[in-house]
């Protein structure tokens, strides 16, 4: 059994998990868990399952025709394929994509566009939630007087936070972050990683991520992914100064990836 996989605590619990592309098996006997208010990172080099493995999460591969799954993910216990409507399991589960992808809408309406879909009507509710939101993604200094403005006048960096203010508005349980930062400027990229600091003491979130120190910045766990496999999964700082997988000292000491 992985280092960093227990059982007794987890929020996620993902068990044998294997996923194939037609014929194609991209995730290979995957085991992972991931406990409240765990910020869990992702490293390993391009091509080896970290993207795939968090769309299983939220059941983004669910788009692809040729996807097949088998073995377990369980949220709070309850089977994400068989026991959890899937609407219901993408306001648990949310996802910050690579990109910025804010709604062709106001700022307003990219905060509140998740909780009208499910019917929430009333103004101040909607005004609260996205005020709520914003200041959580530490950006309603920066829009409070631009919320009717068009989401794409803001810059990379902002529309990134809008879309995790996006997220934080369905009111998740585990927020999906795949290479958030990638697109941005160094001082966008360390504001996103202040705010996982501050997010983690409500969320439990897991980041997909190229930079190793970025790994080691924000993270507490850290799962290596090779060629579809889960390598090695431990507690961030035991994992870079004492990786009980070859493969994952030859990764993180660049002898390869």
């Amino acid at each position: 059994m992985l280092d960093g996989y227990n059982t007794d605590a987890d929020k996620l619990d993902v068990r044998n998990l294997d996923l194939y592309y037609g014929n194609f098996q991209a995730l290979k006997s995957i085991d992972f868990s991931l406990a409240k208010q765990d910020v869990a990172a992702l490293i390993g080099p391009s091509g080896c399952g970290k993207s795939t493995f968090i769309r299983t999460l939220n059941r983004m591969n669910d788009l692809v025709t040729s996807c097949r799954i088998t073995g377990e993910v369980l949220l709070d216990g309850e089977n994400i394929y068989s026991s959890i409507d899937v609407t219901e399991l993408r306001s648990r589960v949310g996802m910050v994509f690579q990109k910025p992808n804010p709604f062709n809408m106001s700022v307003f309406d990219n905060v509140a566009y998740g909780k009208r879909m499910q019917g929430i009507r009333d103004k101040r509710k909607l005004a609260e939630l996205v005020e709520t939101s914003l200041q959580k993604a530490a950006l309603w200094d920066e829009v409070k007087d631009r919320l009717k403005k068009p989401a794409q006048a803001l810059s990379g960096g902002q529309q990134q936070r809008l879309c995790i203010a996006r997220s934080i508005a369905m009111e998740p349980e585990i927020i999906l972050m795949d290479e958030p930062t990638s697109a941005l400027d160094p001082i966008a990229t360390g504001r996103i990683e202040e705010l996982i600091g501050e997010l983690k003491n409500d969320y439990s979130i897991i980041i997909v991520t190229h930079a190793m120190h970025q790994a080691s910045r924000v993270s507490n766990k850290t799962a290596f992914f090779l060629l579809g496999e889960l390598i090695e999964y431990s507690d961030t700082r035991e994992l870079f100064t004492k990786p009980k997988d070859k493969r994952t000292e030859d990764y993180i000491s660049g002898r390869f990836g």
